[in-house]
């Protein structure tokens, strides 16, 4: 999964997976799993990263790649994503208006949607708490 806004219009954002089919020393070769850039061929270099810190007194700048190893991801990192398949493991109830849908939404079919909700007790649950604002519903100007 990438780490970094890299090139937006070519399908390179944060969050974006890909499969990695070469790993080169500076570069890595992959194609991006899903969306409009499905299958696209894609090439992440290594970039600079600076990590600054009052207590020391310098700058820390390391070259990497701004991947990381991914089986599974939040329900704000899958914003936009578009899955085959789709687990959702609530431990608790989802904490924000509208991220219940988010995670319902991002699989093409129901037939590829699965919930694993848990109790506080971490008991297997049925049913789990949808935070709705209803605020944000209000003074919304008809059709």
């Amino acid at each position: 999964m990438l780490l970094r806004n890299l090139s937006p219009p070519n399908g390179l954002c944060n969050g974006t997976r890909i499969l990695i089919t070469k790993l080169g020393e500076n570069i890595i070769v992959g194609n991006i799993m899903g969306g409009s850039f499905d299958t696209k061929e894609v090439v992440i270099p290594r970039i600079v990263l600076n990590v600054e810190d009052k207590r020391w007194p310098f700058i820390l700048k390391r070259r990497q790649f701004p991947v990381r190893l991914c089986y599974g991801m939040t329900i704000n990192k899958s914003q936009g994503q578009t899955l085959d398949k789709v687990g959702v493991y609530l431990p608790k109830p989802v904490f924000s208006h509208g991220q219940l849908y988010v995670a319902a939404s991002r699989v093409r079919s129901a037939g590829g949607l699965r919930f694993l909700i848990e109790n506080e007790e971490n008991i297997p649950a049925s049913y789990t708490r949808n935070i709705v604002y209803s605020e944000a519903f209000t003074d919304i100007a008809p059709g």
